[in-house]
C-alpha cells in the first residue's frame, strides 16, 4: 500500500479501521519533509499490512495543532488506536523499517496494562 493523504475528518476513522497506522506530518515548504517523502513511500510499499498516512500541516492546521506538532517532519505510529511513537525529524529507510518492525512486535496487552496502571495512579493522585 502506498502512502495516503488524510484530513482531520478522516484521521479518527483511519485509526479506527486499521491496526497499525504511521502518520507523517509534513509541509510543502519543508526541505527535510521532501527528502523524507520517498523514504516513507518506499517503506510503505514494503509493508502492505500497515497504513502509511500523510498529513499536510498547512492544509490541516487544526489536526496539526491537536497532535501538538511543533516541528516537521514529525512521525507518529499508532497501534490499536494507541499512540506508541512520536518523534520529529526524518529517518532513513533502514531506521523506518526497524521502527515498523518494532511497532508490529509490541505486546499491546502489556501496553494496555501499563496505561491502566498509569491512569489508576493518576486517579489516586487526584483523589489525595
Amino acid at each position: 500500500m502506498a502512502t495516503k493523504d488524510i484530513t482531520e475528518a478522516e484521521f479518527e476513522k483511519t485509526l479506527e479501521d486499521n491496526d497499525i497506522v504511521f502518520v507523517d506530518f509534513w509541509a510543502d515548504w519543508c526541505g527535510p519533509c521532501k527528502m523524507f517523502a520517498p523514504v516513507y513511500e518506499k517503506v510503505s510499499e514494503e509493508n502492505p499490512d500497515v497504513v502509511f498516512a500523510k498529513v499536510d500541516t498547512e492544509a490541516e492546521r487544526g489536526l496539526a495543532a491537536a497532535a501538538n506538532i511543533i516541528s516537521i517532519p514529525t512521525l507518529m505510529a499508532f497501534r490499536d488506536k494507541i499512540l506508541v511513537y512520536a518523534q520529529p525529524g526524518a529517518v532513513n529507510a533502514a531506521q523506518l523499517q526497524e521502527l515498523v518492525d518494532g511497532v508490529k512486535a509490541i505486546d499491546m496487552d502489556e501496553v494496555r496494562e501499563q496505561l491502566a496502571a498509569q491512569q489508576a495512579e493518576q486517579n489516586t493522585a487526584e483523589d489525595n
